[in-house]
């Protein structure tokens, strides 16, 4: 008679408290990632100061922690200033999104420009009643000045050509919903938000020509425009840098400081 593992006997119970653990672990998992993030902290940092492998850092952090003991979990809350149970009821209900990292930057460009008098609108179509709208990751409005800012967002490029060929029509189809919602004549520029990492300093050094050219305007002054009330709109296009902690960087593509990322992910130039 083939042996039966003791896994395979358990009852149906023991695997919805199975599935219920993984879940748990998978809570905890994104609780310990946010926690170490929010304290600026790499996964070395963690587990030098927790006395584990910085590999078994990353395993408890995928929600592949539903094996360990409470001790292991214990002692990686402590290595982050937390207790255990205060970790507990702050690990979310649930795992966040897929595209969360998208979200978290759209959410940080939104609240930046609000400061500075924009009105944000999120994922907004730009063929209202189509059947397949096209939609642009943000949209900046100053209605009084009849002035928009059509963000887009870039975690990785996979077609760099389709990306760039699409932002002219895009920019015309918010400059038209805005002139038939609020009638006279707008100036809509563009400005690309690309996740630094390292894979995207890459690309933009190797295509810098055509990135430089397709987004002149200084990056420093599109932040200008973004975070400071008043400032007018850049006289061209504009492509800056989201680093892991969602801050906006300059890209300085005219003189090719691309940066080297850092292990905190802001880089230096």
């Amino acid at each position: 008679m083939p042996k039966v593992s003791r896994r395979a006997r358990a009852g149906p119970k023991v695997g919805v408290g199975r599935k219920r653990g993984d879940s748990v672990a998978s809570r905890l998992g994104v609780a310990l990632r946010d926690a170490r993030r929010h304290a600026g902290l790499r996964q070395l940092d963690v587990a030098l100061a927790a006395g584990i492998s910085q590999s078994r850092v990353g395993e408890l952090e995928r929600g592949l922690g539903s094996g360990a003991s409470l001790e292991t979990w214990a002692v990686a809350a402590a290595a982050l200033g937390e207790q255990l149970v205060a970790f507990l009821e702050r690990a979310p209900g649930a795992t966040p999104p897929r595209d969360i990292e998208h979200l978290r930057r759209q959410a940080s460009i939104m609240e930046l420009a609000a400061r500075a008098g924009w009105q944000p609108l999120p994922e907004l179509a730009l063929d209202p009643g189509a059947v397949r709208s096209r939609s642009v990751d943000v949209a900046l409005v100053r209605l009084e000045r009849r002035e928009a800012i059509l963000v887009e967002v870039w975690d990785w490029f996979d077609d760099v050509g389709a990306s760039l060929r699409s932002l002219d029509s895009k920019r015309d189809a918010l400059a038209l919903r805005l002139a038939n919602e609020h009638g006279g004549d707008w100036t809509v520029r563009s400005v690309f938000v690309v996740r630094r990492t390292r894979r995207n300093e890459r690309l933009l050094a190797e295509l810098r020509p055509l990135f430089a050219a397709r987004f002149p305007a200084s990056a420093i002054e599109w932040i200008g425009t973004l975070s400071n009330p008043g400032r007018d709109l850049p006289a061209a296009d504009g492509l800056l840098w989201s680093t892991q902690g969602y801050r906006l960087q300059p890209s300085r593509l005219g003189g090719l400081a691309i940066g080297r990322v850092t292990d905190n992910g802001r880089g230096s130039s």
